[in-house]
């Protein structure tokens, strides 16, 4: 098999199973933080409201683009594969061509970033490269395919994943704050649900006891309230249902 094909079919099996990835990732701290120097964990609210920002940085990226992004396109793929009835070329996509992956980086950098490690932050940051690396080849794979020369002269002006040119191109379509709330919600609340997972354990690691920082506490139970709240109202109506999107 030719190392297109290859690449090519690797990303394809990982990005149906990419939810793999923060599992494998919340372990691995939990590891650390157990194997690692306990008293640089200890908790500092400063220090932790800058992590928790750093993921909703993250969250903001993935919201931008989802508050633009039409029905069935390059950026609304599925577990059953790669979907696109039209290539998203313009808004955060005129500057971008994986910008909700860019998000993804700055909402797991986050937690990264909790257990006050280096080599923590540079293991993350090559195991993340290289495993969204082969899921974009395969996607823009499927998308060359699919748009031709429309994909091509937009990919040598647009880059991948770190923004070198700022030719933003508004979009045509307005923002939708209900197709964010439709999205995003579960994203919103994993951001709190990790952190309470890693200070649940940092506590448990420096004291024995199990129980959770007050802060922690009451920005995770605040967060949950919202979530359900948003949840109910996905569940039991329509009111965020947007047409086209």
């Amino acid at each position: 098999m030719s190392l297109v094909h290859e690449f090519e079919n690797s990303g394809n099996w990982l990005f149906k199973r990419r939810s793999w990835l923060p599992a494998i990732l919340i372990v691995a701290g939990i590891v650390m933080m157990y194997l690692g120097n306990r008293q640089a964990i200890l908790f500092d609210m400063r220090d932790e409201l800058i992590f928790l920002g750093v993921s909703f940085f993250g969250e903001i990226i993935r919201i931008i683009t989802v508050g633009y992004t039409p029905k069935n396109t390059s950026g609304r793929n599925t577990v059953n594969g790669q979907l696109a009835d039209e290539l998203n070329v313009t808004g955060i996509y005129s500057v971008l061509r994986h910008p909700l992956y860019l998000g993804n980086f700055f909402m797991w950098l986050g937690p990264v970033l909790f257990l006050r490690s280096a080599l923590a932050a540079v293991l993350f940051g090559l195991i993340y490269w290289l495993y969204y690396e082969r899921i974009m080849f395969a996607e823009e794979q499927f998308l060359r395919k699919k748009f031709g020369e429309i994909y091509d002269k937009w990919a040598e002006k647009v880059s991948s994943f770190i923004p070198y040119s700022f030719k933003y191109i508004p979009s045509d379509l307005t923002f939708s704050v209900r197709n964010v709330l439709k999205r995003e919600y579960n994203s919103f609340i994993n951001i709190f649900l990790i952190f309470t997972l890693l200070d649940l354990f940092r506590n448990y690691f420096l004291s024995e006891r199990i129980y959770l920082t007050e802060m922690w506490l009451y920005l995770t139970a605040s967060a949950g309230i919202i979530w359900l709240v948003i949840r109910i109202i996905q569940k039991s109506t329509k009111l965020l249902e947007v047409e086209g999107r």
